[in-house]
């Protein structure tokens, strides 16, 4: 019964974020300001055979955390590279820009190149079960692979959420697995980016593709991030400095903390019209998840130097990789079906290391736009302690760029 009540959770969770869906940076112009040309989805599943399925959790209203009780905003979010259905790995490589953060498996990944099964990301403190819980289905589901080191990944998000309580379960890891499609992807306060903050506004989950042109192969590369790095001043979209225009939208504290709460929030309160102290030294210590599909034909060696370029996309928008930052991407390609893992010499297709220039383009693009939609996806969301985070109002970010000439 309780696990049943769960489930109903997760998914009453999954269809209000649904309902909740804002207009994407295709959808406001901002995409070819960025770059390049996006995939008819404009999503990471516009790489043929790429499912991405959420389990959400909110539960709570905001207040004064009671550990294990709430307030809860948290998740998991999983990449399937060929569909949930497939037994067939990929190759793959992974980067790490700052390695405050977790990606496990990370070492067989580097050591033979292959990536086997999905990829989970969730919160800092559920990793592990997340890890664990990719395994547990993998065992478990008669015709795949009935072992595995899988690829898991967190960001922090005990900002907004209960991270102490341990509140992501075996069964969210499940529902996530199972949920997954092809199609459009839900973004923002979804899966493992539900409590996330990115730049200083709400973040979460986001996506983006590109597609290149015909002459240079017609390969696509989709991106997707967990983001939950950087200050709001350092925010750039499309070149144009959007955290110093918005300084009036900090994240601060809704409510008042009994005066016997061990973990008063350090914010502000919340109150219309104070700006944001710029003289105050910033403080980040977030981080962010990326994963990055291609049908182009690389080989491990060559996603590395894909999984390395979304470092210049989070650059773009105002990440510097600080010290207390875990930035770890992770770059797979669905070409050479059935060939990486085999018992017998096998013949494969490599794109030559002069061609990849444009997928490094590609790449960097794609990156920038899936933070922005994350970002644009996220609304304002309160949580822990009252803690509130404002979603980055798209209107205020369409002035910004039409004061710089960026936009009509």
């Amino acid at each position: 019964m309780r696990a049943a009540a769960c489930q109903a959770l997760v998914l009453l969770g999954m269809a209000s974020s649904l309902a909740a869906q804002q207009p994407r940076a295709r959808e406001l112009g901002i995409t070819p300001l960025i770059g390049g040309t996006a995939g008819r989805l404009d999503a990471i599943t516009d790489v043929k055979g790429v499912e991405v399925g959420h389990a959400t959790i909110i539960r709570g209203a905001a207040g004064p955390v009671v550990v294990g009780t709430g307030p809860v905003r948290t998740g998991v979010t999983i990449v399937h590279p060929r569909g949930r259905q497939s037994n067939d790995p990929v190759f793959g490589a992974w980067f790490t820009l700052n390695g405050n953060g977790e990606m496990t498996g990370t070492t067989w990944l580097q050591e033979g190149g292959i990536l086997e099964g999905p990829i989970g990301i969730t919160n800092t403190n559920s990793v592990g079960i997340v890890r664990d819980g990719i395994l547990e289905w993998q065992v478990g589901t008669p015709g795949l692979q009935p072992w595995g080191l899988p690829v898991a990944a967190e960001t922090y998000d005990g900002t907004l959420n209960d991270i102490d309580g341990f509140h992501v379960k075996p069964l969210h890891v499940r529902e996530a697995i199972l949920s997954a499609r092809a199609g459009a992807v839900l973004e923002g306060a979804v899966g493992g980016g539900t409590g996330m903050i990115c730049l200083g506004f709400k973040g979460g989950i986001g996506t983006a593709s590109r597609t290149l042109p015909p002459e240079q192969g017609g390969y696509t590369v989709g991106v997707l991030v967990q983001c939950n790095f950087g200050n709001q001043r350092n925010l750039m979209i499309a070149g144009v400095p959007v955290g110093l225009e918005i300084t009036d939208l900090e994240a601060c504290t809704a409510g008042a903390m009994p005066s016997s709460s061990a973990s008063p929030s350090p914010r502000r309160h919340c109150a219309g019209g104070l700006r944001r102290d710029d003289t105050r030294e910033p403080v980040e210590l977030g981080s962010i998840i990326a994963v990055v599909a291609t049908d182009a034909p690389l080989l491990p060696h060559q996603l590395k130097r894909i999984a390395t370029r979304v470092s210049l996309g989070v650059g773009r928008m105002g990440g510097f990789a600080s010290n207390g930052s875990g930035d770890i991407f992770v770059a797979f390609s669905t070409a050479n079906p059935n060939t990486a893992m085999t018992n017998d010499s096998t013949q494969l297709t490599m794109l030559s290391n002069a061609r990849l220039s444009p997928l490094f383009a590609a790449t960097v693009q794609a990156t920038e736009e899936a933070i922005v939609n994350a970002l644009l996806a996220s609304q304002t969301m309160e949580g822990a302690n009252f803690t509130r985070v404002y979603g980055l109002p798209a209107p205020r970010l369409i002035d910004a760029l039409r004061k710089y000439g960026r936009i009509r």
